[in-house]
């Protein structure tokens, strides 16, 4: 018997849990550092972070930001674990 389009999408939803680790969101192979830091302290962790990792090697990029209601900046940096 055929698949039904449930039981594809419970198998499909399983296999993406399992795939999930710690610094990886979805399966999708970028790493991810979040970060809570006062304005000026998150641009200069910002510029670390793409000197250490640039983007054209390791497409980095600072993927969510937000002003919290204290002023501090939250703040997600993605990137490839290795350049090719």
């Amino acid at each position: 018997m055929a698949d039904r389009p449930r039981d594809l999408a419970e198998r499909m939803a399983r296999r993406r849990k399992r795939a999930i680790g710690p610094a990886e969101k979805a399966g999708d192979g970028y790493l991810r550092e979040s970060f809570i830091l006062p304005r000026a302290a998150a641009r200069a962790r910002a510029q670390a972070f793409f000197a250490r990792y640039p983007k054209a090697g390791y497409m980095s990029e600072v993927e969510t930001w937000r002003e919290l209601p204290g002023g501090d900046i939250e703040f997600t940096m993605r990137r490839l674990p290795s350049a090719d």
